[in-house]
């Protein structure tokens, strides 16, 4: 039974997902997308016990009348109908509460929030590189994970608290009524004095669940990002450094937690002091009534049932809106995250590309960092021919990786084109202008996954004879034979740990070539493509790289000169601008700037100069 519930509903939608949008109440109505009716049923079902629960109590008062006025002996004779109907209410209400149950906890607990994390995982994938630039990953992710089990348990306490209590509420001020209208004084002082409690209490835990959110999202993201960067904290000895920063961010933690806490204290105490005096307002209206004789021992039976219950019911409600406020921190928190518009997205046109020759041409492109930036590609014109294999040149801030960045989309310039095959590449698809380029960088990221999965990450169906040819090119095979983890894996199946933590630099690189070696693009990006090789290595790889070059269109960035000079052509850049270019020959004869950094060479090595550049280079 459980399993035809939990496929009521898909929790992976293959529709494209949306931006949600920023108002509250329309992002939380926007998460129920492809759910309302399940929602809806479960609000349905939950009345309908409320109101199952409140006639059981009034019936429980009319079967103490029947005690109170038949003889034991004639109990059956006289209201066997009405008993029967009573064993038919009771066994009834288990189909209605294992109905309710099925939709709330096989059909909506777990695919919910899997819906909303699907969804918004994809969303983030879709975000341009400048928003990870600005935002901690293990706080994204915190987000992602929180705000979707936010948004389901806003509904269900919305449908249990608000409709169901409601509900229970009017069924038994109905029923109290029916006994005698005095008997709804004491309920109505006690609604009115618990609302008052809750408009007072409620907006203040929801402020400070809000704060508290966000600290728990800093306090994630200080830690992760310290577990992230433990070679840095490590080399400059900042455990202690880092440990006081994670501190501080707990400290913040800690403050909004007491300050919860407080006034869910102050609420309890209120919301018992309000309990006692319904119950004896309730118990002493109906036995005063009794002593009239103007009420019966069962509506004094039912006052004190129903009186129990709801008091049982006040501490539930008020756990459950402290819940709910927490909920709503936790969502505002994540909407400003979750709601961001994408900085780079595809044309509603959009189609893919198709890369006939290779020629890449960039016409009057202009880019700055940030919307009042200096240009770092200034009016920038440059053609390169199908095939052609071009070094870019300059110091550290001159554009050269901005310029690759620009040529696979990572930002959008801010006037000119950029063309491929005399394509613009805003107007064809990112998934497709991606594809059909290849990319090594210096700074090498990998997935924690096998090294299979890495370097099949450049094809995912390429058969086991391509992957080994491509990292035999790469000069990997040797050290992938050597490799193993702590679950016993080994060569290609082995783990590489975090962002490859486990593999050296230059062995990160060497996975990086064999993994653009596999995807064989018609275009090839090279930044620094062997800075991490020593000689040896790189001699023999580099057979390899002049082989995949053939037939490529190349683009080359290299501070060691010597990597680069034998290519066709060569880009000097300086503030975004292209001040010389021609062969290595020609541009040593010109004695010119080229000419001037290979003469300061030390090492093959240019200078390097700190500048705003730096922070937008791309892991490979």
């Amino acid at each position: 039974m459980f399993g035809f519930f939990e496929k009521r509903v898909a929790p992976y939608p293959v529709e494209e997902p949306h931006l949600p949008p920023k108002d509250f109440m329309a992002f939380v109505w926007d998460g129920t997308r492809g759910l309302r009716g399940h929602v809806v049923a479960m609000a349905a079902l939950s009345a309908a016990i409320a109101v199952y629960e409140a006639l059981l109590f009034a019936v429980l008062g009319h079967v103490v009348d029947w005690l109170s006025s038949v003889s034991p002996a004639a109990l059956w004779a006289e209201r066997r109908t009405e008993l029967i109907g009573i064993t038919v209410l009771l066994l009834g209400s288990v189909a209605l509460v294992a109905l309710q149950t099925s939709v709330k906890h096989q059909v909506l607990a777990i695919n919910f929030p899997l819906r909303l994390r699907w969804n918004f995982h994809r969303l983030m994938l879709g975000q341009s590189m400048a928003f990870y630039a600005d935002e901690f990953a293990g706080r994204i992710t915190t987000k992602i994970m929180q705000t979707a089990l936010a948004v389901r348990d806003m509904i269900f306490t919305t449908t249990d608290v608000v409709i169901g209590m409601g509900v229970y509420l009017v069924t038994i001020l109905a029923l109290l009524a029916g006994f005698d209208v005095r008997l709804l004084a004491p309920f109505v002082l006690w609604m009115v004095a618990y609302g008052l409690a809750c408009w007072y209490f409620v907006p203040r835990l929801g402020k400070v669940g809000k704060a508290q959110a966000d600290a728990r999202s800093a306090m994630t993201g200080r830690i992760t990002d310290a577990y992230t960067n433990i070679a840095t904290v490590k080399l400059f000895s900042h455990t202690r450094r880092e440990s006081e920063f994670a501190r501080a961010a707990m400290d913040a933690f800690k403050l909004t937690g007491y300050a919860q806490m407080r006034l869910v204290s102050q609420f309890e105490i209120v919301n018992h002091i309000l309990v006692v005096g319904m119950i004896l307002g309730a118990c002493g209206t109906a036995l005063w009534l009794w002593s009239l004789g103007q009420v019966g021992a069962g509506a004094v039976a039912a006052v004190t049932a129903m009186t129990l219950r709801v008091s049982g019911h006040a501490h539930w409600v008020m756990w459950e809106m402290t819940t709910l406020f927490e909920s709503v921190g936790t969502i505002q928190d994540g909407i400003n995250t979750l709601t961001r518009p994408r900085a780079v997205v595809d044309a509603p046109d959009a189609k893919p590309l198709q890369v006939t020759q290779g020629e890449v041409k960039f016409e009057d492109a202009t880019f700055a960092y940030g919307n009042n930036g200096r240009p770092v590609i200034d009016q920038l014109n440059l053609t390169i021919r199908p095939g052609e294999k071009i070094g870019l040149i300059g110091r550290s801030g001159a554009g050269k990786s901005t310029l690759v960045n620009l040529l696979l989309r990572f930002h959008d310039v801010r006037s000119g084109r950029v063309l491929i095959d005399g394509q613009d590449i805003a107007h064809v698809t990112q998934d497709s202008l991606r594809r059909s380029i290849g990319m090594v960088t210096q700074d090498t990221s990998l997935l924690h996954r096998s090294m299979r999965d890495n370097i099949l990450y450049g094809r995912p169906d390429a058969n086991e004879e391509d992957l080994q040819a491509a990292a035999q090119r790469a000069e990997a095979s040797e050290f992938i034979a050597t490799l193993s983890d702590l679950q016993g894996r080994t060569g290609y199946e082995a783990h590489v740990g975090e962002r490859g933590v486990k593999l050296s630099g230059g062995q990160r690189q060497r996975v990086a070539i064999a993994r653009v070696m596999l995807k064989d693009a018609p275009i090839l990006l090279l930044d620094e493509a062997t800075s991490a090789l020593d000689s040896e290595v790189e001699a023999a790889i580099q057979q390899s790289l002049d082989g995949l070059m053939q037939g490529k269109t190349v683009i080359a960035i290299a501070h060691r000169l010597s990597t680069i000079a034998a290519m066709d052509r060569l880009i000097v850049l300086d503030a975004g601008r292209i001040i010389e270019e021609g062969t290595h020959a020609q541009l040593l004869a010109q004695g010119g700037v080229y000419a001037r950094l290979w003469g300061h060479q030390s090492g093959g090595f240019l200078g390097e100069t700190d500048d705003e550049e730096s922070s937008a280079l791309m892991p490979g």
